[in-house]
C-alpha cells in the first residue's frame, strides 16, 4: 500500500519542531528514524497532514556520561548505541539488549528515542530503561520537563508525552561496581519482537542483592515491573522468586497466557543466574 498525502518539512531547531508541532497540532507527526512510521504510514494506520522530519537537529543524537547519570539523545541511531564503548562501559544492559533488536538494517537507521516514544510493549528499549530507573528529557510549547520511566508508559502505544511534545534526550543512571545487569528474551526468529523478554538490574553486595528491578516485555500493554518477584529475588529465593511472578499476560498471535507466564519463569532463571553470577 501507499500512505495518503501528506505535506513534508525538515526543521533546523528544537524550537522549530516544537513551534510546528503546537501549530499543526494532531495534524503533525515527526519523523526521526521512521522503522514504525512509515509502516503505519503505508498502512494507511497514520495519515497525517505533516511529516517533520527532525535529523536535521543538532546536539540530539551525542552519547556521554554525565555525572552519575549516562545521556542518550533521542535521535541516537540503534547502531550507534550498540557500538558506544559509553553505552558498553556504564549501561551495560542497553549492550545487551540492542543485537535483538531487528536487523542490522533497522538498527542502523532506528532511533533510540523513537522507540521510547512508539512505546511498543513487545520491544526491548522500554524494558530496559524501566529497569534502569531511567528518565525522559522533553520538549513542548510549554517548556521543558523529565518523566521518571516508571510514570512514562501508560498503556497500549500511550505514554506520558502530552500533545505536541517530543523527547530530547534518556538519562540512565551510570553503572559503577555494585551494579548488576541481565537480559534475556524468546522469539521465534532472531530478530522478532520477542514473545517474552526480561530485562534486569540489581546491586551487589557480596552476600546477595539489592535493589531488584525486574521489567519484562511481551506481557502486556507496557513493559511490566513484577515487584513480588524482585522482593523474592532480593531475598535471595530463585524459585520463590518464580512462584510470586505478578503477571498477568493475555493470549496474542504469538502464544497463550499461559504459555507466556511459563516462558516468563524461565527468563527469570536465566536473568537470575547472570545477576547472581556476577555479584561480588
Amino acid at each position: 500500500m501507499k500512505p495518503a498525502p501528506f505535506a513534508y518539512t525538515k526543521a533546523k531547531t528544537l524550537k522549530e519542531a516544537v513551534t510546528l508541532l503546537a501549530k499543526h497540532k494532531d495534524d503533525a507527526r515527526l519523523l526521526a528514524g521512521g522503522q514504525s512510521l512509515i509502516a503505519t504510514l503505508n498502512m494507511r494506520l497514520s495519515a497525517p497532514d505533516l511529516l517533520i522530519d527532525i535529523n536535521g537537529i543538532k546536539n540530539l543524537n551525542g552519547i556521554a556520561k554525565k555525572g552519575k547519570y549516562v545521556e542518550i539523545g533521542a535521535l541516537a541511531r540503534h547502531a550507534q548505541v550498540e557500538h558506544s564503548d559509553v553505552i558498553a562501559k556504564h549501561a551495560p544492559l542497553i549492550t545487551l539488549a540492542m543485537p535483538h533488536i531487528g536487523h542490522p538494517a533497522i538498527r542502523n537507521r532506528g532511533t533510540f528515542g523513537g522507540s521510547i516514544a512508539f512505546a511498543d510493549p513487545a520491544a526491548e528499549l522500554p524494558a530496559c530503561l524501566l529497569a534502569l530507573g531511567g528518565e525522559i528529557d522533553i520538549a513542548g510549547p510549554r517548556g521543558k520537563r523529565k518523566v521518571k520511566a516508571d510514570a512514562f508508559f501508560k498503556g497500549l502505544f500511550e505514554t506520558a508525552l502530552r500533545p505536541q511534545e517530543m523527547i530530547t534526550a534518556i538519562r540512565i543512571p551510570a553503572a559503577d561496581k555494585a551494579t548488576r545487569v541481565g537480559f534475556a528474551e524468546l522469539a521465534r526468529r532472531h530478530g522478532d519482537y520477542a514473545i517474552v523478554g526480561l530485562a534486569a538490574s540489581a546491586r551487589g553486595n557480596g552476600k546477595g542483592l539489592a535493589d531488584v528491578r525486574l521489567a519484562y516485555f511481551g506481557v502486556g500493554d507496557t513493559p511490566v515491573r513484577a515487584r513480588k518477584a524482585e522482593a523474592a529475588l532480593a531475598a535471595g529465593d530463585v524459585d520463590a522468586a518464580v512462584k510470586a511472578l505478578d503477571l498477568d499476560p493475555h493470549d496474542d498471535v504469538q502464544a497463550t497466557a499461559k504459555t507466556k507466564k511459563h516462558l516468563a519463569g524461565v527468563l527469570l532463571r536465566r536473568v537470575a543466574k547472570q545477576l547472581m553470577e556476577a555479584r561480588g
